[in-house]
């Protein structure tokens, strides 16, 4: 199960601010279980085409139901209240997906 995550910040946002918010995330593997492993990025699409959504992050998780215990996790709510603290993202979309062979 893939959980892509994608993120436009605000102009105001800082380059502090946002590691902060990338480091939140990647510390979300360690903090909770099912989540097999975290990527992330910055846009390099010459195609400008993402609206503003800038940094991506995936998460594979071992199946759904890990997935959805996620969701609600404790340590995934503190996520959000960070995110409301700083005050940095504009916009935010998730794709959730099962890769096909």
């Amino acid at each position: 199960m893939r959980h892509v995550v994608i993120f436009k910040f605000k102009p105001s946002a800082t380059t502090s601010q946002i590691d902060s918010v990338t480091n939140a995330l990647r510390d979300l593997k360690n903090k909770i279980p099912g989540i097999v492993s975290f990527e992330n990025g910055t846009n390099t699409s010459p195609e400008n085409k993402n609206m503003g959504f800038t940094h991506v992050y995936l998460f594979t998780f071992e199946n759904a139901d890990a997935r959805d215990a996620y969701l609600p996790h404790p340590e995934h709510k503190k996520f959000g209240e960070l995110l409301g603290e700083l005050d940095v993202v504009d916009d935010v979309f998730v794709v959730d997906y099962v890769p096909q062979k």
